[in-house]
């Protein structure tokens, strides 16, 4: 059998390949500038042990999609390579499926969004929507404002075409608009742009909070009034575990907004299918950006989701995911509630996959990584959602994808770590030695 490493081993080993890499590495000098910050992230093999079953994981964002209806899903896709074939395996728009963009501007109707299929883009996820976004619009050391804490792939993707992020202020109702208002005018001064503001304000990855109705017309108001354009990015809109889904940003202001959406969330993250919806002259650039890079996304992928939407009961199958996902984060919340010391705090979302937690003073998440994923318990730490390295006491813990037997175990575990860093901090005066290093970024399962 061959030798299973221990947490240690793997981070040296690790550590090792990153050092010789920079030493070996011929082409070092011949990188674009940009290039320089992409590098691994020192906790990935790290979670390469989480990723073994034993270890519950509370760091993934994946969907369960587990709760899909596959044997529906198979036949369909079966279906459109029998009737379909020469469409769906050949090159297509570099738009996207001009039904399927129709159906989209459905599905955003249940935010409020009033919108023709001419405005909306087809992505491969709305990850690249991001890209494309901040390609057509940054330069090197332009101003992107984000909300503190941001979700770790725009912040990957801001780092790659070099922008300055300056992180915004959240509490429980999101995004506080007078932190905003006085960040822009605080950038004015000192002569840089802005171009744009970045938010999630619904279910907010990782923070798990939802920006009110009130300062979701406020945050509009102060970004009209400054000329600065919203980018509103919205997974798990139809993820609310109470009531009707939010109005979007997008819905008060087509001008000023540009919307990201995706079917990852939704239905299935395996077919890459999301979008953005920007007024015409951005949409004009966005297709000729996602032209240079990809030519064009998959036919198959766009037909199998169009396929889907117009002969399933997709708006039950969400519901379905709603109340699976309200029953997990019940789960967490509930162990969280009965097992973590005292000085522990964390959100209650009211939707969406995740939860965010601060630990006491002079503790340090990223520190005492090792030692959860020793105990078999994984999370990611809090460092990783700011581009400053802010965010050490923080968190994220997530409830989508295990069961909530699981959820209760690993939170019991997770505790069980805490108790012991605050003894050491209250016996030694401080927890585990405080991490060092850039931001971290995990890994797309773990986004």
């Amino acid at each position: 059998m061959p030798r299973r490493w221990t947490v240690t081993e793997e981070q040296d080993h690790g550590r090792r390949n990153a050092a010789q890499g920079s030493r070996i590495d011929a082409y070092i000098d011949r990188y674009a500038a940009r290039a320089t910050g992409m590098v691994a992230s020192e906790i990935r093999a790290l979670f390469a042990v989480a990723s073994r079953p034993e270890v519950v994981s509370l760091a993934g964002g994946m969907p369960y999609v587990t709760a899909l209806p596959l044997d529906t899903v198979g036949e369909l896709v079966a279906d459109i390579v029998a009737r379909r074939g020469t469409v769906a395996l050949q090159y297509g728009s570099g738009q996207g499926d001009p039904h399927l963009r129709e159906q989209i501007c459905e599905v955003m109707r249940l935010e409020g969004i009033d919108a023709g299929a001419d405005d909306v883009v087809v992505t491969v996820g709305s990850q690249q929507a991001l890209d494309l976004v901040t390609r057509i619009f940054i330069d090197p050391g332009d101003v992107v404002l984000a909300e503190g804490p941001s979700y770790v792939g725009a912040l990957g993707t801001f780092a790659a075409y070099q922008a300055s992020v300056v992180h915004i202020a959240m509490d429980d109702q999101g995004l506080v608009p007078e932190a905003l208002a006085e960040t822009i005018e605080s950038v004015t001064r000192s002569g840089r742009r802005v171009k744009f503001l970045y938010t999630v304000p619904s279910f907010q990855n990782p923070a798990g909070v939802t920006l009110s109705a009130d300062r979701r017309h406020q945050v509009l108001d102060i970004c009209q009034r400054a000329d600065v354009l919203v980018v509103e990015d919205n997974p798990y809109g139809l993820l609310g575990f109470d009531g009707d889904p939010m109005r979007a940003l997008r819905a008060d202001d087509p001008d000023g907004v540009v919307y990201l959406g995706s079917f990852s969330k939704t239905l299935a993250p395996g077919f890459r299918v999301g979008w953005a919806l920007a007024p015409h002259a951005v949409r004009d650039k966005l297709v000729l950006a996602m032209e240079s890079a990809v030519l064009s996304h998959s036919s198959f992928s766009q037909l199998a989701v169009g396929q889907y939407l117009a002969t399933q009961p997709w708006r039950e199958q969400i519901k379905s995911f709603r109340e699976l996902y309200r029953e997990r984060r019940d789960a967490m919340l509930g162990s969280l509630e009965a097992l973590m010391p005292p000085g522990c705090s964390w959100t209650r979302p009211a939707g969406g996959f995740f939860v965010w937690m601060t630990l006491p003073e002079e503790l340090d998440s990223k520190a005492i990584l090792p030692r959860a994923v020793a105990e078999r318990v994984a999370f990611v730490p809090g460092t990783g959602f700011y581009a400053d390295g802010s965010g050490a006491r923080n968190m994220r813990l997530s409830y989508c994808y295990p069961e909530p037997d699981r959820i209760r175990e690993g939170v019991r575990r997770l505790a069980g770590v805490v108790q012991q860093e605050l003894m050491l901090r209250d016996t030694f005066g401080t927890g585990s030695m405080r991490a060092h290093g850039g931001v971290d970024t995990p890994g797309p399962d773990l986004a």
